[in-house]
């Protein structure tokens, strides 16, 4: 009987390793045990056999490598082609997209190409009788479903960063690199070409890999009050995040959103700052390592998730906190 291999596909940009592909491969390693199968990590890019070793810490036992200049940037069509020939030669049991802008084009591309079905923005997944069962919220984030598979292999599923949690990589795994042939396909290179990607301009933070991040919610009255939620941040080296309703209310763009409709985040340090604690945006945050509420209603569900509660005027609550952090990072 064929295995049941876990297959990850590992993001990449300019030569580093998105952190949600750790994720995919911890959680694959929990799910592949129990299957009694492998893990297979898949790298596509340009320059980048030697971040192979990168995956077997986190519990890859192969890693297959197609390394070509024609691979450098994300290619809906060329990705799509050499994935799809890969799953197809080696029908792996579960495959893991992530649920970036590129996972999402690449996971819905691969469905239709083998005709499969796709979990999309999943939160968990576990084993009922040997058969996987994915989570994922539904309806703007008001319901949560659990998705079931029929037969049709592999499970598909794109993964929302900071949705599993990264194990402790063990520095003593090893594991086997396949080198993937590229071969050429003519009709893909005329259809579409990527030229050139322009970098988004500032120098924000990204919520997802941000250690530390300082969110604003209705609290803060209107959308001037971000001016002094970023200036916190700065002082922090924060990245800033944003409640669903200061999202809608337009007072923020929504690539700041945190949040079952929004991003999943994980930091060391999370400060919320007028945010009343929906259950929405507590799904997006509660595994942050310390939280920090700022509110001026005691009564506000954010304080059940917090370690530290500050009941009081966020406009008067933030200025003192900056000043004393200013203090602090003045004698270092």
């Amino acid at each position: 009987m064929a295995k049941k291999n876990v297959w990850v596909c590992m993001e990449q940009t300019d030569g580093k390793i998105a952190g949600v592909s750790f994720e995919m491969l911890s959680e694959a390693r929990k799910l592949a045990d129990a299957l009694s199968g492998d893990v297979c990590a898949v790298l596509f890019g340009s320059g980048v056999k030697d971040l192979a070793k990168e995956a077997f810490p986190y519990g890859a036992d192969q890693v297959y490598v197609c390394d070509n200049e024609a691979l450098k940037n994300y290619s809906t069509a060329e990705y799509t082609r050499m994935l799809a020939k890969l799953v197809e030669d080696n029908k792996p049991e579960i495959l893991f997209v992530s649920s970036s802008t590129n996972g999402r084009d690449l996971a819905g591309r691969l469905a239709g190409r083998l005709s499969l079905g796709l979990a999309s923005d999943i939160t968990a997944i576990r084993l009922e009788d040997g058969k996987p069962v994915a989570t994922r919220p539904v309806y703007g984030g008001n319901l949560i479903a659990d998705v079931t598979f029929g037969e049709q292999r592999p499970v598909l599923c794109s993964v929302r960063a900071n949705a599993f949690g990264k194990a402790d990589p063990d520095a003593a795994r090893t594991g086997e690199v396949v080198d993937v042939p590229y071969e050429s396909a003519e009709d893909a290179a005329i259809r579409m070409q990527v030229k050139e990607i322009l970098a988004k301009a500032g120098g924000e933070i990204s919520l997802t890999d941000a250690q530390i991040i300082v969110s604003g919610g209705r609290g803060l009255g209107d959308a001037s009050g971000f001016d002094l939620i970023r200036q916190f941040a700065d002082t922090l080296h924060a990245a800033v995040g944003a409640s669903r309703a200061a999202v809608d209310a337009g007072w923020i763009p929504y690539e700041h959103q945190v949040g079952q409709t929004g991003k999943t985040v994980g930091p060391k340090l999370y400060i919320a700052c007028g945010i009343s604690g929906a259950l929405q945006h507590l799904a997006g945050m509660r595994t942050s390592d310390v939280i920090v509420a700022i509110n001026k209603d005691e009564d506000a569900p954010i304080f059940s998730v917090a370690n530290y509660g500050i009941v009081g005027d966020l406009y008067k609550v933030i200025p003192i906190m900056i000043e004393e952090f200013n203090k602090v990072f003045a004698q270092r």
